[in-house]
């Protein structure tokens, strides 16, 4: 590109491979360390990160002490993937040493911005040198002649500047949806608890003793209006209420098929979702020699042998597909039994998974079958309690999942602003004349 030169790491930063270990040594003096998950996990590095207290002598404090702007890179993994993952120091902290298997790059601040070179060193390009430079069998590492050798694309440092504030400020962004998502998810999980043991009244409130009466029961208090039943007593009288998918010879790997109807394994079962990667099909003829074992709209799918509970309520386009000998399906009496007041129950009621973990234990491993599901007691309310409960529930799903969506998009748009920006194939002197057209 034009006014962009290229140009080897070595001449744009001084690069230290650190050998201070986790060891604490009394002739040393205490320092916080910096260790690979810290980088493996942190785009930046400040404050709010839990150091490990570790040691280090004069020499290595001298040498390896990090300071805002420092860049720092894996340098040894199992897996070439996991090597050269870059960080920067994004605030000063006092102290603060750069541990072992890391390499420590101190950039020149005239000729290389350090966030700009974080990104650049994040980029497929530069990964894919390191991935081919690394050197082991077992354990891969980076000879430091790799390190500094790395060829970096490099515009003049006002543009390099502004590349990187456009990337922190979409990172930033990336940031606080992540922490919306995180509040929310304990918002839903609060809630959740206290509507799956307490209700909601006929007037939006949820209970409390202060307020409404409430009894005793096999799962400890509950409003007086509740019952405390199996699912025997609401499951449907249309066809078993309980259903454990085939076993042996009836459906194994010999009858997957490329496309067909779809199985649902473990693998495919995620937590209220499908992973649709991870499904298996069979052939219609296959599907229709096992339809003892299809799934109807409103079942509740779960793992029984793994992660126990894990678990999803099915949707009227999976109507018709096959669960796989790991899974159990529950079919409730409609009229009696909301499915996702009874998949949160089992999904994420505290009081129902600790009956599900005793039960599932009592012969020596993690094992759910129809006897023991049968004995698990429920919390039920009316219906119309149970429907209000899971609209509620819903409302806050909906704004997870709204807030999911946009993480995706801001990830998706960094991803296309580091190709772009980063390469010089879209200027960012363009972007910001756009800008400033537009405005």
């Amino acid at each position: 590109m034009k006014n962009w030169d290229v140009k080897k790491l070595r001449d744009l930063a001084d690069i230290r491979v650190s050998n201070v270990d986790k060891k604490i040594y009394p002739s040393e003096r205490p320092v916080k360390l910096c260790n690979y998950m810290d980088v493996y996990t942190n785009e930046y590095i400040d404050g709010s990160i839990q150091f490990m207290e570790g040691s280090a002598n004069d020499a290595e404090i001298e040498r390896f002490g990090l300071n805002i702007g420092d860049v720092i890179i894996t340098k040894d993994s199992e897996t070439p993937d996991d090597i050269g993952i870059p960080t920067v120091i994004h605030e000063q902290i006092d102290n603060l040493v750069c541990g072992y298997h890391l390499a420590l790059i101190r950039p020149d601040n005239e000729k290389i911005d350090s966030i700009f070179l974080s990104k650049y060193l994040s980029t497929s390009r530069v990964a894919n040198y390191f991935a081919l430079h690394a050197s082991g069998s077992t354990r891969f590492g980076l000879p430091i002649g790799a390190i500094e050798s790395v060829e970096i694309l490099t515009p003049p440092i006002k543009e390099q500047t502004q590349i990187a504030t456009i990337l922190s400020t979409i990172d930033r962004a990336i940031e606080q949806t992540e922490a919306l998502i995180t509040k929310q998810q304990r918002i839903k999980t609060g809630l959740m608890q206290d509507l799956l043991t307490k209700g909601i009244d006929e007037n939006g409130n949820i209970r409390s003793e202060e307020t409404h009466e409430f009894k005793d029961s096999p799962l400890g208090r509950i409003p007086v209006e509740w019952e405390v039943a199996t699912i025997a007593k609401f499951g449907s009288k249309d066809r078993s209420y309980l259903r454990t998918g085939p076993f042996g010879s009836d459906l194994n790997t010999k009858h997957w098929v490329e496309e067909g109807i779809p199985v649902l394994t473990i693998g495919a079962l995620g937590e209220g979702e499908i992973i649709k990667e991870e499904l298996f099909y069979v052939s219609k003829t296959t599907a229709n020699n096992l339809k003892a074992f299809r799934v109807e709209s409103g079942d509740i799918v779960f793992s029984r042998v793994a992660d126990i509970g894990r678990s999803l309520v099915i949707q009227d386009e999976q109507t018709g597909w096959i669960i796989s000998s790991n899974l159990m399906r529950i079919a409730l009496d409609k009229q009696k039994g909301n499915p996702s007041f009874l998949y949160q129950n089992i999904a994420f009621n505290s009081i129902i998974r600790a009956q599900l973990r005793v039960s599932s234990n009592s012969g020596g491993r993690d094992l759910v079958n129809g006897s023991i599901l049968s004995s698990i007691l429920f919390p039920w309310p009316s219906l119309d309690e149970q429907k209000r409960v899971n609209a509620i529930m819903q409302r806050i799903e909906e704004k997870i999942v709204i807030l999911k969506n946009q993480l995706v998009n801001q990830i998706n748009c960094k991803t296309g602003l580091m190709q772009d920006l980063l390469t010089g194939k879209v200027r960012v002197t363009d972007l910001l004349n756009q800008n400033t057209a537009a405005n």
